[in-house]
């Protein structure tokens, strides 16, 4: 049945933008930002890499601090999907992902911010996870095995988002695997500088279980 105004097809596109839009302004809060300025009373910019991610935060700032990056832009991103999924009610589940890539893309690309914003893992990491949980969590998975062997985090990212383009493709269909696709080029788009350092040997390697084995060491010691 058709509206009055506008072609059920119509709208469904107008509700794959909304949810898109929704997203974005959701990704467009930077926790890190936040924190940064709580902490330093600068920007996350002025700090470390000037990335205003988890990393960046944890690595300057301190391990909680990190953690309250990656808590905040998971919420964030569930917020994103929880409202796309209300917005884009008409096109089912797969609002969430329109949603959740508004996300990243909003936090990749902050429009406050001159576009210049974080890398997205953490938002992508939720996304991916709330369309298919299986799936998304074998992803994560897979980059954070990526990290602890390669000790590189440009690798780590791009290992999660291009082991998922399979399964949305497979589970999610071709709009799921499109979107899927989107992702994967956002996140080599991010890392890319990094990649080429790591393939030329330059990369800043993180060695994660060492970090952790010291703040347990650090904890035991108190």
């Amino acid at each position: 049945m058709e509206c009055s105004f506008i072609s059920r097809k119509g709208w469904n596109s107008m509700e794959r933008f909304f949810c898109l839009l929704t997203g974005y302004i959701c990704g467009n809060f930077l926790t890190a930002e936040l924190i940064a300025y709580k902490k330093t009373g600068g920007s996350a910019a002025s700090i470390g890499t000037g990335n205003p991610g988890m990393a960046n935060i944890m690595e300057q700032l301190g391990f909680r601090y990190g953690i309250y990056v990656l808590l905040g832009d998971l919420a964030k991103t569930i917020l994103a999907c929880v409202l796309g999924y209300f917005i884009g009610s008409g096109i089912g589940h797969i609002a969430m992902l329109y949603a959740g890539v508004g996300c990243v893309t909003g936090h990749n690309f902050p429009v406050w911010k001159r576009f210049r914003g974080g890398k997205g893992v953490s938002c992508t990491c939720m996304a991916i996870t709330i369309f298919l949980p299986a799936w998304g969590l074998m992803s994560c998975a897979a980059g954070m095995f990526g990290v602890l062997l390669s000790q590189s985090l440009p690798l780590g990212g791009v290992l999660i988002t291009t082991f998922y383009l399979f399964p949305a493709f497979l589970a999610g269909g071709r709009e799921a695997g499109f979107l899927a696709l989107v992702l994967e080029i956002l996140m080599v788009s991010r890392h890319f500088p990094g990649l080429v350092l790591l393939f030329k040997g330059e990369g800043t390697k993180v060695d994660v279980l060492g970090k952790l084995r010291g703040k347990v060491k650090g904890s035991n010691g108190k």
